[in-house]
Formats: structure tokens, sequence, C-alpha cells
């Protein structure tokens, strides 16, 4: 198995609901390693350059605005095949398509407001943890998961 780093957000409608414990319990114990996770609130400049990649489609501003409109939980996750692997815990981004034991399909009641992140491909990934870890010197941090114990 390969070891993946993923970058995962718990949106504002999980800590609304207090149920961030939850979910994050089912993401370790799905088996992820979290090697890096702060609470923070977006910018709308960051909510913009995240999902920069919607910003022709209509819901643009609808998904900039839900974001910035709470607390949210960003993670960095380790793990075989992490990607793939919390895509399918996450289930269908459509709450009426997610698949009931999916953190979607029993938590989602609407599709515009999501309430997980993952990212959908290894490059994704790299891009969004270095968006989210890159000031407060999460990078140097993360790179030392390889140290021995009380180093």
């Amino acid at each position: 198995m390969a070891i993946e780093r993923t970058f995962s957000m718990l949106k504002p409608g999980v800590l609304s609901r207090r149920i961030a414990g939850e979910l994050v319990a089912r993401i370790e114990r799905k088996g992820f390693d979290i090697v890096g996770m702060k609470l923070m609130r977006l910018s709308p400049a960051l909510a913009e350059e995240h999902y920069a990649e919607h910003r022709a489609k209509p819901f643009f501003g609808e998904l900039v605005g839900y974001i910035c409109s709470g607390p949210v939980i960003a993670m960095v996750l380790e793990g075989d095949n992490a990607v793939r692997m919390l895509r399918a815990l996450c289930g269908s981004t459509k709450a009426e398509e997610a698949a009931p034991g999916t953190i979607r399909g029993d938590f989602a009641m609407h599709t515009g407001l999501n309430i997980i992140h993952a990212s959908d491909s290894p490059e994704a990934a790299a891009r969004e943890i270095a968006l989210f870890f890159k000031l407060e010197g999460w990078k140097q941090w993360l790179d030392l998961k390889d140290c021995p114990a009380g180093t």
C-alpha cells in the first residue's frame, strides 16, 4: 500500500451541530493518522483561493459565504491510499446520493451545506496542505514525522 497525505476540512455546520468529535473519531477509526490539525476561520481570500476551480460556477459565492460563516477544522491525514480512502469514507458530495454509513450519508442534509471537504487527488492534497498549513511552520513539523519519539 502507498502511504499518502491528504487534506480534509470539517466545515462550519459540523462545529455548529457539535458533531466534530464524532467525525474525527470516524476518521481515526478508519485508520488515518492525524498529522496536522487546527481550528480556524477562513478569510474570504483564502476561501476563494481554496475553491478557485469553482470560481465561474453559479454557486461560488454561496460556497465562499458558507465556508467563511464559522470556524472550520483543517486536517492533514496520513494513511494507505489516503486520498481515495478518505473520499470513500466521506461519500458522494451530493447529499441525496451519499450512501448510509458514509460521513455525508449519515450527517449531510443539503449539498450546499456540505459538512466535510476531502482532497480529490494527491496533487490537490499537496496544494491544499500547503495553502492551509504554510504560515505557522507546519511544513517543518510535518516533515519531522519520521523522527524517533523524544527528539
